[in-house]
């Protein structure tokens, strides 16, 4: 099997790449949907059953420590990863069924980026999560 991405980064950082971490690189890799560390170990002992809880806790934390993954809070009081993107881009959460959208927008950049200039600050990171509901809904309660 190549090499995944998240395993190319791991081994040009310089970490040990046993074959449990191998399957869970793989399995962060190949996810598109933000999970989080029991979504990890389900997706991971499905290939490999030897594969433990602890053992994806450790390899998620030393993926996060590498700047190899991103950890996210969107809401639900459990932390999702990805893997740290090449090119920046922001979250819109469906707050009815947690999907996670990823989108970038030249404008909104800009804006910060004007903000920060204008109270006297340059820009050099930010995180942008918005929460939503899909227009036909009828829920209209804010979430708490």
């Amino acid at each position: 099997m190549e090499p995944s991405r998240l395993e190319r980064l791991c081994l040009e950082k310089g970490l040990k790449m046993t074959e449990q971490r191998r399957v869970i690189a793989q399995v962060l890799s190949n996810s598109t949907d933000h999970p989080d560390v029991e979504l990890v170990y389900q997706r991971a002992t499905a290939i490999d059953p030897r594969i433990s809880i602890a053992t994806v806790y450790r390899t998620v934390r030393l993926l996060e420590e590498a700047n190899i993954l991103e950890r996210h809070d969107f809401g639900d009081g459990r932390a999702r990863y990805e893997e740290a993107p090449e090119e920046h881009h922001d979250h819109l959460i469906d707050i009815e069924t947690r999907k996670v959208i990823e989108f970038q927008n030249e404008e909104i950049e800009k804006l910060q980026e004007l903000i920060a200039e204008k109270l006297g600050y340059r820009l050099v990171g930010h995180r942008l999560e918005l929460y939503g509901v899909p227009l036909n809904s009828t829920r209209r309660r804010p979430m708490k």
